[in-house]
């Protein structure tokens, strides 16, 4: 009777233990969403259930450890660190309750594996990873679940991460994910993957980083949704370091409000310092100080006293910005920054302290006091192959604004030198034009010294005789090319065929036809636009990673690019501070010839631009029409003034190779008096106008393609038939993307007559309308034998997004980075019947055998101010 009377009880007990199970399990999933609140919750109403019904058993006792550990680690995530720590001393007291072996072995390297988890996050990583050891230790000894012991490899390697040391990080997360793969455990594979792209992020692999990231991402996104904000959060980081400061903040817009809601409070703050830096690279700088300090009360409030110097390092960045952009650093902020390395350098973040010995550098510096900054110079950490980019480039810069102070122009300039080429180095692993260009932000600082001091150069002869100007303007030439359009001189590579890419880049042609289809239709787009950004998202992304964008060409030197030019003369436009100069090449012979304001003379450049856009449409009235005339002649005079006339002693009535800088690429040189009528090819830069001529000419067919929506008048192919009567035509339904870029590959002219538009936040996805949709700048790269000529004729797809380092991004841009020789584009509006006639005129004088670039010059000059076509690239 009494064997009867105790099986109801044992079967309570076995439904007990159930329930605690599953509210145990939906504790440990709510926690995987960051939802600790809920897994707090969850797992008090299991320890209350456990005490109630089964105080005593084994079984109990290890589900009652199991519990304290989840909630312990709730607790820390969610805000009371020391209340964490306390719930894992209580579960090592439960630990006595359970009898030697496998399975104690196993909790017992569970509780020392969440302490050094807890110990890790309070920024106490050595500690975190002598606990991480032994349990690694003990769970070896265990035959329980595999989970803990690969949580715990993954632990480990979080903690190696933060000590840089990378190649240990990289081992325990391939041995997690070994692990995994033996017991099918996906959804933490993933987070080992996940982290395997953080230590190629941190060694300068970006593009191995950023894949990394998307496979974890596709993981995340189909088991653990809630693991999404933490990736988000490292892939801005990814982007924050080659330069892209407005995709990382696009990342982090996205990431912030979800850990706010997840009230993840240390990724939260950690998300913060990152939107810090990349307030401060875009120069938001009152932003960059706002999150900083926020991130740096929260660090403070959770007790992590070594993420809290890093929330104060970025506030740092942002005072010192303010006050060397202001010229006026008050005595405290040196002070201020050394005491900060100190603090650092004790919590064992030495390039932290590095970081914050550097500001400090930099601001004795501008106090005046060299000595104080060298002195600061000589504690800093060696410099680590962890060490962010950025971070070394700053370093150069110290050394060379050190040599500036002390009067070593030359030595200042060798660090200059030597900084850039090591930026170079970290660009040819970038992948993605977009990666290739942001990189050029980090040397912006250095390249801007060094044509600062060589414009400051004396005007006396060298010690060998050669007249210091002339000196300057090779050296000058020199450094232009090593800091401006870095992305042209790269060798695209083959035509890679990748399925993914094709497929979402033809779902987004797809939605922004049916997205045209109802504007037409009179109906808002807005679930399409949205579907459509998301989508040119993922495309930018997967070109990131999908391959480099091509081989690095070197730098072309003086010597070379004058041997090319031959009677022709090249005009380099610089501007350092508020001086606008030009280095200029002709005759064999090198000058330097300092301009204009260059704050007015972009003024001016600008007013032209508005001006030719407002004088483009057919049918003005004639008032209006004279008014705008007058105004447009009147900017063109001044900008001639400016630009021109001062060089026209050095450049005579020689054909012109022009690489402009900021505003200066909107102007249509064309239209200016001094040029009218002469050929003028617009190119990037030396290198990449060198690249352009040297490049072979195809000779291949005629390709004449029109858009839908155009009127006959711009398109003129019945015309443009008569000079090419062998071209391949395109037009109403044969006009596709897929059929243009089929007939492009291996052309040797291409005319495309079709709408445009460009996209400013993302030059490569400015685009042609063709008749299945859009053809994106980007998909030009997929030639594998682009055509040697192209010509935009019904748009201003001309005008690029100029980003730092004079990188012109946009619809020209990608074609002549894609390998095209030469882009006859249109930079302002132009009227159709003003862009048929130069077309017909302009093809007319091609096929006769002129040069691009001197039949353009002849088409533009019979109405100028009506025709502002430019020649980019070869001519």
């Amino acid at each position: 009777m009494a064997g009867l009377a105790s099986d109801p009880g044992r079967a309570r007990r076995h439904d007990v233990l159930a329930r605690v199970v599953a509210l145990h399990q939906r504790a440990r999933e709510a926690g995987w969403a960051y939802r600790f609140d809920r897994a707090v919750a969850l797992l008090r109403d299991a320890l209350r259930l456990l005490e109630a019904a089964a105080p005593g058993s084994v079984p109990a006792a290890e589900l009652r450890v199991r519990a304290l550990v989840s909630l312990g680690y709730a607790q820390a995530e969610s805000g009371s660190h020391a209340g964490g720590l306390a719930r894992l001393d209580e579960a090592a007291g439960h630990l006595a309750a359970l009898p030697d072996g496998s399975r104690r072995a196993e909790l017992d390297g569970l509780v020392l594996c969440n302490r050094g988890l807890l110990m890790h996050r309070a920024g106490k990583i050595v500690d975190g990873i002598d606990l991480f050891d032994a349990a690694i230790e003990r769970l070896t000894e265990a035959t329980g679940d595999p989970v803990v012991l690969a949580s715990a490899y993954l632990n480990r390697g979080h903690a190696y991460i933060d000590l840089a040391h990378a190649t240990r990080a990289a081992r325990d997360f391939t041995t997690c994910i070994e692990v995994c793969a033996e017991h099918d455990i996906g959804w933490l594979a993933a987070k080992a993957r996940h982290n395997l792209g953080y230590v190629a992020y941190m060694t300068g692999d970006l593009p191995t980083a950023l894949r990394h990231f998307a496979e974890a991402e596709t993981s995340y996104r189909a088991g653990t949704p809630g693991l999404l904000p933490a990736l988000k959060l490292d892939q801005a980081r990814a982007l924050l370091s080659a330069g892209l400061a407005t995709d990382a903040a696009a990342h982090l817009d996205d990431v912030i409000p979800r850990l706010r809601a997840q009230r993840a409070g240390q990724d939260l703050a950690e998300a913060e310092v990152t939107g810090a830096a990349a307030a401060l690279l875009d120069g938001r700088i009152r932003d960059a100080r706002r999150l900083a300090r926020s991130a740096e009360r929260r660090f403070t409030k959770r007790g992590n006293e070594r993420w809290a110097a890093v929330a104060a390092l970025a506030a740092l960045r942002a005072d010192t910005a303010t006050a060397l952009a202001a010229g006026r650093v008050p005595v405290r902020l040196p002070v201020r920054a050394v005491k900060l390395s100190d603090t650092l350098r004790a919590l064992l973040l030495e390039d932290e302290t590095g970081l914050a010995l550097m500001l400090a550098v930099r601001l004795e510096l501008r106090r005046g006091d060299p000595a104080a900054a060298e002195l600061l110079l000589d504690q800093l950490p060696r410099q680590r192959t962890t060490t962010p980019l950025d971070h070394r480039m700053l370093l150069r810069l110290c050394r060379a604004e050190l040599a500036v102070a002390r009067g070593d122009r030359r030595r200042a300039l060798s660090e200059a030198r030597a900084g850039l080429a090591e930026l170079g180095l970290a660009r040819d692993r970038m992948g993605g034009l977009e990666l290739v260009c942001g990189t050029a932000i980090h040397g912006q600082q250095l390249g801007d010294l060094a044509v600062r001091l060589v414009l400051a150069g004396r005007r006396r002869a060298a010690p060998d005789g050669t007249p210091r100007t002339l000196r300057d303007a090779r050296q000058l030439f020199g450094w232009l090319e090593r800091t401006r359009a870095q992305v042209y001189r790269y060798e695209p590579l083959p035509a890679i065929d990748d399925p993914v890419l094709a497929e979402q880049v033809s779902e987004v042609r797809s939605l922004r036809r049916a997205a045209q289809q109802a504007r037409l239709a009179g109906r808002s787009p807005r679930r399409e636009e949205k579907q459509i950004a998301a989508l040119e998202r993922d495309v930018v992304r997967h070109g990131w990673y999908a391959t480099p964008w091509g081989r690095p060409r070197p730098v072309a030197s003086l010597a070379a690019v004058r041997d090319a030019l031959g009677d022709k003369a090249l005009v380099s436009f610089a501007v350092s501070g508020d001086e606008l100069v030009a280095v200029v090449v002709a005759g064999g012979r090198t000058r330097l010839v300092r301009l204009a304001s260059a704050a007015e003379t972009f003024e001016w450049a600008t007013r032209l631009h508005a001006d030719l856009d407002t004088y483009a449409p057919n049918g003005l009235p004639p008032q209006l029409a004279a008014v705008v005339e007058a105004s447009a002649r009147r900017s063109a005079d001044l900008v001639d003034t400016r630009l021109v006339a001062p060089l026209a002693r050095y450049v005579g009535d020689r054909e012109l190779v022009i690489v402009p800088t900021g505003a200066l690429y909107a102007v249509p040189w064309g239209t200016l008096p001094s040029l009218r009528g002469r050929s003028v090819v617009v190119a990037p830069s030396a290198t990449a106008w060198l690249a352009a001529v040297t490049a072979p000419v195809s000779h291949g067919r005629v390709v004449l393609a029109r858009g839908p929506r155009l009127r006959d008048a711009v398109a003129e192919q019945s015309r443009l038939a008569q000079t090419y009567p062998a071209a391949v035509r395109l037009g109403d339904d044969t006009a596709t993307a897929a059929g243009v870029l089929s007939a492009m590959d291996g052309a040797s002219v291409a005319h495309l007559a079709a709408h445009g538009e460009h996209e400013p936040a993302n030059a490569m996805f400015s685009r042609l309308e063709l008749a299945d949709g859009p053809l994106f700048a980007h998909e030009l790269a997929r030639l594998s034998d682009p055509p040697s000529h192209v010509v935009l004729a019904a748009c201003e797809l001309a005008l690029s997004h100029i980003r730092p380092g004079d990188e012109a991004l946009g619809f020209a841009g990608g074609l002549l980075a894609s390998g095209v020789r030469t882009v006859v584009a249109a930079t302002c509006r132009i009227g159709d019947s003003a862009a048929a006639a130069t077309m017909v005129t302009y093809h007319a004088r091609v096929a006769a055998g002129e040069s691009p670039a001197v039949a353009l010059a002849a088409a533009v000059a019979e109405d100028p101010l009506r025709r502002p076509f430019m020649c980019l690239g070869a001519g």
